[in-house]
């Protein structure tokens, strides 16, 4: 009997391993994370949330012997502990958590370079303090700790608590938010509900369930795509429809290039002064909406030359390069056009080699068609000026009518650059990363100024429509401190959903330039391309519309769920109104949200499933024919 009463006075490994680890999760909540609680409860959940997935996974050595209990419980909380760490990493620049599609894109790794020293940091030792005590507990075996054999009877009990322990959270989770695993898009309420780690868990099984998809389509479920498409379709404006047809096309990726940069000054000087006054010679849209996802400066070209939703989860460009798109270059080429793609870094990188033949590109211009050095590099790779110097030769060369698209680099998180190209003074705030943003969105400006001035010399300048588009943005949420202080106003959801806006311009030779208002975003490049070129798009599966036309929809979905309408901005499930950013009464957004969510699932399953194998575009209607792949 005292035996027993001595046994129970010490702790398992298992109860160790889960405290230590339970500790330091809730602490990266709290330190790492920006997780937005309401009330007593959702702080409640979010306590307990590790717990469950905790037990479950190192309560699996109960199983075992006493020699591979201690190893196994060693390398699943190590594990265990690098997931953590990884999604406070990952958080520190995209204010999002770690999917398991991303985990495979090990291909961009290795280009990553200064942006991960700049991510991780010196105390990031203390998220690995744990696993060191546990290794010398393990080793030790002080008085207070044993590893017992469990009966069958105590496994069971053990499991039964740890799947009442899930549901319970799951339960009081549900109370807080309904139907809460369908939200798989709002990362941050699925932490902040079921946990880190019951998240990943989750993630694994919609992968699954993600992969399964392609193999059990069959091109039904095009038929309500197809009716809605046709429902939204927009005529284009006659007076626009073909101004530009047989125009070469040049269009330029701008890195992390937000609007708020545009018309902007700071230390009484503009940020981008070349781009202001090329706004006054061209069509210019100021609520121009980014619409990516995890896939960043991949999803903005998947968007753009598809007219199609990004995934929620993981890059296309990556998890989908084998699907049949029906993208711009693809359909440029069709119409006598050469198709190119010119960015100095290397080819594999977001799996550009396999996706552009997938979109059609005839050329693709990478690394190995530039001279890049230590001189002219800085940052991710070819400096800016030197990319569209050297690039002009590869215009040059290429058969008119082309369509070109260039893919900047040099204003690219951590925003380097050497003393001699900064052309105005970092800013002053908080956030080093946005004091050194404005130096590299200015170097950008003289860049993109070079460019213009070169395509005149070279008389491409005349004969092309230049397109100009902030891929997504560069500064995320976790530096709405130092924004607010640069804005000298509070960054609120409403806000921050603002900044979400990117610089759009179309220049089209002889034509007067124009600042347009209409709501839009990246989804609406390709129709309204297309239709500037005189190609018609009516059959095409896209949930964008043509800028121009006169009955264009102003309705921008961004991959969160959020929204923004010509009079509403819908953003962490709250309505605002959108001229004065002051909460609107919930109803106003109600029949917004359903389309929202509608486009976002039909995006989503042609994507999944692969679907326009199957879809006849000639005809607007499904493939008869029999799909063998």
């Amino acid at each position: 009997m005292f035996k027993n009463k001595f046994e129970w006075s010490k702790l398992s490994i298992i109860t160790i391993a889960t405290v230590l680890l339970w500790i330091k999760t809730n602490i990266a909540y709290i330190t790492s994370f920006d997780i937005k609680i309401e009330n007593s409860i959702q702080q409640f959940i979010l306590i307990i949330n590790p717990l469950s997935s905790l037990l479950f996974i190192l309560g699996i050595s109960m199983f075992l012997s006493e020699k591979n209990q201690k190893r196994y419980i060693f390398i699943s909380s190590l594990i265990l502990s690098f997931v953590l760490y990884a999604n406070v990493v990952f958080y520190r620049v995209y204010t999002d958590f770690l999917t398991l599609p991303l985990l495979f894109q090990t291909s961009n790794l290795s280009d990553l370079g200064s942006s991960v020293r700049e991510l991780v940091h010196v105390t990031d030792i203390l998220f690995f303090v744990d696993i060191i005590l546990l290794a010398v507990i393990m080793k030790k075996k002080p008085t207070f700790l044993k590893i017992p054999k469990y009966t069958r009877v105590q496994q069971s009990i053990f499991y039964l608590f740890t799947i009442s322990l899930a549901f319970f959270n799951l339960s009081l989770a549900e109370t807080q938010r309904t139907q809460l695993l369908t939200r798989t898009f709002d990362r941050e309420l699925l932490v902040k509900n079921i946990g880190t780690y019951n998240y990943q868990l989750y993630d694994v099984f919609l992968q699954t369930k993600a992969t399964a998809q392609r193999a059990f389509a069959d091109g039904s479920e095009l038929t309500d795509m197809v009716n809605y498409n046709q429902a939204n379709y927009t005529e284009p404006n006659k007076d626009m429809f073909g101004i530009a047809k047989g125009k070469n096309v040049i269009m330029v990726s701008l890195e992390s290039t937000q609007t708020f940069t545009v018309n902007r000054e700071v230390n009484g000087e503009e940020i981008s002064p070349f781009l202001n006054e090329f706004i006054k010679e061209s069509f210019y849209f100021e609520n121009f909406y980014h619409q990516t996802g995890q896939g960043k400066t991949s999803d903005s070209e998947f968007i753009v030359e598809n007219s199609m939703y990004p995934l929620s989860r993981g890059a296309v460009f990556f998890t989908h390069s084998g699907n049949e798109y029906e993208a711009s270059p693809e359909i440029l080429k069709e119409n006598g056009y050469f198709t190119a793609t010119l960015h100095a870094n290397n080819k594999s990188f977001w799996n550009r080699d396999i996706m552009y033949q997938s979109l059609g590109y005839d050329r693709f211009y990478e690394i190995n068609d530039y001279e890049v050095n230590e001189e002219n590099s800085v940052g991710w790779g070819l400096k800016d000026i030197e990319f569209f110097e050297q690039s002009i030769a590869h215009l040059k060369e290429m058969p008119e009518p082309f369509y070109s698209k260039f893919i900047t680099l040099t204003n690219h998180f951590p925003f380097e650059l050497e003393e001699e190209d900064k052309l105005i003074e970092p800013l002053t705030t908080g956030s080093r990363t946005l004091n050194n943003f404005i130096p590299t969105v200015r170097y950008q400006d003289e860049a993109l100024k070079i460019f213009i001035e070169r395509l005149k010399e070279e008389g491409l300048y005349e004969n092309s429509i230049i397109v100009l588009y902030g891929d997504h943005n560069g500064i995320s949420e976790n530096h709405n401190k130092a924004m607010s202080e640069l804005l000298e106003e509070e960054v609120t959801p409403f806000v921050s959903t603002q900044l979400q806006r990117v610089p759009f311009v179309i220049h089209i030779p002889g034509m007067k330039g124009k600042t347009l208002s209409t709501v839009s975003g990246q989804m609406d490049i390709k129709p309204t391309l297309l239709h500037l070129l005189g190609m018609e798009t009516k059959n095409d599966i896209q949930f964008g519309s043509d800028l121009f036309s006169e009955n264009n929809n102003q309705f921008v979905v961004l991959r969160d769920g959020s929204f923004i309408t010509e009079d509403y901005v819908y953003t962490k499930e709250v309505c605002y109104e959108r001229a004065t950013g002051e909460v609107a009464d919930g109803n106003a957004c109600e029949p917004y949200i359903e389309q929202a969510n509608l486009e976002l699932q039909y995006s989503d399953s042609i994507i999944y499933g692969d679907l326009l194998r199957f879809y006849d575009k000639e005809n607007g209607m499904l493939d008869i024919i029999e799909d063998t792949n």
